[in-house]
């Protein structure tokens, strides 16, 4: 991950409470967002993206930051900042879709299991699942795989504020993806884990798995689904922000 540490004129004291706000969530994620491997830390790392970008978005308001946004050459990186929230707000998108789909795939093996009457999984049940998780995953891949952040930096300290911001968006959206898709699992398998493993066999172990353990990862699922909601209406926000100032 890059640092950014230009400072320029027109940037707001860092004794500034929002501004204090801001570095201190770039500072928790820059130290966190490589090892967060579990629903739980990845949820923690999506609702400090939120909050990062409200903080953002209150510094966007200020009168120093919005002078320096609207001058001529301001508005000559703002423009790649503004291609950078899009592609941030797409996979964002993408990525709450993906855990929909994940989430329903597993109510509706849990739903085939009470049907059934069994509270463990049958190996037709076990392969439909498998099927629908391929089809996830294959997308998923191929998603990771086109979506390239770039870090330009920029003499503007408030720029380069925004573009570390966008390059842990990436990065933190990316663990999101390769947790539902099982690409990257705990060295101590867990619930999500064993789930995960259905996409690859159907093994004895994975077989016996119960009602219970599909709950509890359909549980963390749509924990995940609404972090990443309320992120995308951040990133909505941000780059409204980041328009209106450049409309003025």
């Amino acid at each position: 991950m890059a640092n950014f540490h230009s400072r320029s004129n027109s940037f707001p004291s860092q004794s500034h409470p929002i501004v204090n706000g801001v570095e201190d969530h770039l500072r928790r994620l820059r130290t966190s967002e490589a090892t967060s491997t579990s629903a739980t830390s990845l949820c923690e790392n999506l609702a400090s993206l939120r909050e990062l970008h409200e903080g953002i978005n209150n510094m966007i308001q200020m009168p120093s930051i919005e002078q320096a946004l609207s001058n001529e050459k301001g508005q000559s990186w703002i423009n790649e900042l503004l291609e950078g929230s899009l592609r941030l707000v797409d996979l964002c998108e993408f990525s709450r879709d993906v855990a929909c789909l994940t989430k329903d795939s597993i109510q509706d093996l849990e739903s085939s299991m009470r049907r059934n009457r069994g509270e463990t999984a049958t190996r037709d049940e076990i392969k439909a699942y498998v099927a629908s998780r391929k089809k996830i995953n294959k997308v998923v891949k191929k998603c990771i795989k086109n979506y390239k952040n770039s870090t330009t930096l920029t003499d503007n300290e408030f720029g380069t504020m925004l573009k570390e911001t966008e390059a842990l968006d990436f990065s933190v959206l990316n663990s999101v993806l390769m947790h539902i898709s099982g690409e990257k699992e705990s060295s101590k398998p867990k619930n999500w884990s064993l789930i995960s493993k259905f996409t690859s066999r159907v093994h004895s172990e994975v077989e016996n798995i119960t009602l219970k353990q599909l709950k509890a990862t359909e549980t963390n699922i749509q924990e995940i689904e609404e972090g990443l909601e309320s992120l995308f209406r951040s990133l909505i926000k941000t780059r409204v922000s980041l328009l209106n100032v450049l409309s003025h």
